[in-house]
């Protein structure tokens, strides 16, 4: 791929917001100036709770303005039964977020998760049916149909990717796995938050060692990648790559009941860049295998497939917003270029300190900006 590439479609799934078991709603702040009464929640997060200033809201956009009070990272979520409807992970202590969700009428769960482990703190959410007829906007319509089309594409890629790679394993060729590997991931980490969407999917085919609770199993690329590259048996692990395949399969068959709105592709595209931030920069992500660089790729391929897809949007409402998104999107391409080894990537722990905060930078150059395009989106 070449830097700064123009690029069709578009991306994802939506972002969190968030409260507490134990926290009490607090009387809802007066809307902003122009804004609908109740599209505003004001969330505070602690280490022991998360205080709301209402838990009823109206279908339709809503803005969670979110602050970290506590002295732990925290993560924000909306949860429609067990699929994920949003997410923001690693709000630091100290830092606010907003989020712009789109919100059907229904009962949901508001949950937050200091120190991003656990179940999190809890309560229901309830959104009531707007008593405004929406209006059919063509161009939303229009993004939707386009970036689940690239979602299609990418889950329907992933399943003979996968395929490979589990044949490889199964044959105890560890050679051939370790060439599949990082390309297996490919399409998964483009529609990334799509995926996350389904439930336990994300966690059984993506969660890290060290990620996991006490008892949990370890299961997915991450399981094959440590047994690939630090010399275990593989026959053992034949079962994991069995079900990789099985778990991607279903994600390929799920994607047309994806929930999708502009809103939630913008938010998506920004939770790409998040996971470069906080993942793939710090050399966790691929802690065996080093093909870190690979995933960054596709996660910025995935949050500028999202940008396409809702260009004719954010150009209508915000064209200023729109061009510094190309000048940054050009930037950070360019920031990526010399790591590239042919087709390919150099290995991520050739990288020194100097050069992964220079990364860093160019992903956080493209992140600030990219916040604002679910609200640009959805006007």
């Amino acid at each position: 791929m070449t830097p700064a590439r123009p690029v069709p479609a578009a991306a994802l799934v939506a972002l969190g917001l968030l409260l507490p078991l134990s926290a009490c709603a607090t009387d809802a702040p007066a809307p902003a100036e122009g804004a609908e009464a109740g599209s505003t929640v004001v969330v505070t997060a602690s280490d022991d709770a998360c205080e709301a200033s209402r838990l009823d809201l109206t279908a339709g956009i809503s803005t969670f303005e979110v602050t970290n009070a506590g002295s732990q990272v925290t993560e924000v979520y909306v949860y429609d039964g067990d699929r994920i409807v949003t997410e923001k992970e690693d709000i630091g202590p100290g830092t606010s977020y907003e989020l712009t969700v789109d919100l059907a009428e229904g009962s949901y769960q508001l949950a937050c998760k200091p120190g991003m482990v656990g179940d999190g703190i809890r309560q229901d959410l309830v959104v009531a049916a707007s008593a405004q007829a929406e209006e059919v906007d063509p161009l939303a319509e229009q993004a939707v149909a386009d970036y689940r089309a690239y979602v299609q594409e990418q889950a329907d890629a992933a399943v003979p990717l996968v395929t490979g790679l589990a044949d490889a394993v199964r044959a105890g060729d560890a050679e051939r796995a370790r060439e599949l590997y990082a390309p297996s991931r490919v399409p998964w980490e483009r529609i990334e938050p799509v995926a996350e969407s389904f439930g336990d999917l994300d966690p059984r085919m993506d969660a890290r060692e060290a990620d996991l609770a006490p008892g949990e199993d370890f299961t997915g690329w991450h399981r094959l990648e440590k047994a690939l590259w630090t010399g275990e048996e593989l026959a053992p692990v034949a079962d994991v790559a069995d079900q990789l395949v099985a778990d991607v399969t279903e994600l390929a068959g799920r994607v047309p009941e994806a929930p999708l709105t502009p809103t939630s592709i913008g938010n998506g595209a920004k939770e790409l860049l998040d996971e470069v931030a906080t993942g793939k920069i710090t050399g966790e992500e691929e802690a065996f295998s080093h093909t870190d660089l690979v995933d960054v790729e596709a996660n910025v391929d995935g949050a500028q497939e999202a940008l396409e897809a809702l260009r004719p949007l954010v150009g209508r409402s915000d064209p200023e917003l729109l061009a510094e998104l190309d000048a940054r999107f050009a930037d950070l391409w360019e920031a990526l270029e010399p790591y590239r080894d042919g087709d390919g990537w150099v290995s991520y722990d050739t990288l020194d300190e100097a050069q992964r905060r220079d990364l860093s930078r160019a992903v956080d150059g493209v992140a600030e900006p990219l916040s604002g395009l679910a609200a640009a989106a959805s006007r």
